[in-house]
């Protein structure tokens, strides 16, 4: 059981009491006092300890939750969570080493645990307005639309969609289920557009209804918004990827020399 003494002092003192409850839980995770896997006290546990209401303990294990560090498990108790965080290293996952030399990015991600890529479909359809404008696309002229679940150690992690030109495509891999080694930029390369350069836009929001499904989120948890451009080298848009990752299984990492 958390002590007492885990409880903030000083400046924090004007602090909620269920974000010291939550703080306590926290000291008590990061020391290993409680492990991966384990069972933390519960809100009557909570309300025994600190003498606060219902509502005070469940709010303290729901900022737990919203940082991802916990789980509810029906009829059995929240539990330290499991899954180990996934490290995107924004930069060197776009190397032309990993994608030319016929691996995905996805797996560069994941390092020695096994990824799973679900195609939820690959479709010929008009792209947003802003996303066809960035590819310069004229009105009239569809997108080649390719919708991903991207799993890792069977949990959901990210949503994405990418939009490419379809004229651009047509007759390629790409437009296939499986895209081949090197995924879709070694087939843009093929074709003598590989990305030479790329732009990421990041924010963070609450996600909608269908992506908190599909990504099975817990209430309260956030979804961080990466929107990728790929450039070839006569500076021409060749895909534009939109990705929704849960906040809580991501950590975005970018290394880059100063300007």
């Amino acid at each position: 059981m958390i002590r007492e003494d885990r409880m903030p002092r000083d400046g924090a003192v004007r602090q909620p009491k269920y974000q010291h409850i939550a703080a306590a839980l926290k000291a008590a995770i990061e020391s290993g006092e409680y492990g991966p896997g384990d069972r933390l006290p519960g809100e009557n546990d909570l309300m025994v300890t600190y003498g606060v209401a219902r509502m005070t303990a469940r709010q303290a294990l729901g900022v737990l939750r919203s940082e991802g560090l916990i789980e509810a498990r029906k009829g059995a108790g929240v539990f330290v969570r499991e899954f180990r965080l996934i490290r995107r290293r924004g930069i060197q996952r776009l190397g032309t080493d990993v994608w030319g030399g016929g691996r995905s990015i996805w797996a560069a991600d994941t390092e020695d645990r096994e990824p799973e890529v679900e195609l939820l479909g690959v479709t010929e359809e008009a792209a947003p307005e802003a996303v066809a404008g960035v590819l310069g696309l004229t009105e009239g002229t569809a997108a080649c639309v390719r919708r991903r679940r991207f799993l890792l150690d069977g949990k959901a992690v990210m949503l994405a969609t990418s939009y490419l030109d379809a004229d651009l495509v047509a007759g390629t891999p790409v437009t296939e289920p499986d895209t081949g080694p090197g995924g879709i930029y070694a087939r843009l390369a093929e074709l003598g557009v590989g990305p030479t350069r790329f732009r990421e836009e990041v924010r963070s929001r609450m996600p909608s209804p269908d992506e908190a499904a599909r990504l099975g989120l817990g209430a309260g948890t956030p979804v961080v918004l990466v929107c990728r451009t790929a450039f070839a080298a006569d500076g021409r848009v060749v895909e534009v990827n939109e990705m929704v990752l849960d906040a809580s299984a991501y950590v975005l990492e970018y290394e880059f020399d100063a300007p």
